[in-house]
């Protein structure tokens, strides 16, 4: 049994200018102090609930920005809060996966 109902990553790695895409610099960074905020705010952070943790590289640089949910195992890209949002309303609370985001 997993400690947690969801445990979300975050890719928040920050690669060199120059080098190839990382999510950092795509944003994710803000994404996951929305994230965090936002499960807070919707009381999920409890032990036993909802987890958003920081990741470094996930591999997935080219789809990125990136962010894994388990133990569903499901990858998802965003652009913006409104897909935190919509990942967190129909993943997390709901249970449905988002097909339009997923990778």
């Amino acid at each position: 049994m997993s400690h947690y109902q969801h445990h979300v990553f975050f890719c928040l790695n920050q690669r060199e200018p120059g080098e190839r895409q990382s999510c950092a610099s795509c944003g994710a960074v803000e994404m996951w102090e929305h994230a965090k905020g936002r499960i807070k705010k919707l009381g999920l952070s409890q032990p036993g609930k909802v987890r958003i943790n920081k990741a470094g590289c996930l591999e997935r640089c080219e789809e990125g920005p990136v962010l894994v949910v388990y133990p569903e195992a499901v990858w998802y890209t965003y652009i913006d809060k409104s897909d935190i949002d919509e990942i967190i309303d129909e993943h997390i609370v709901n249970g449905r996966i988002v097909e339009r985001l997923k990778i």
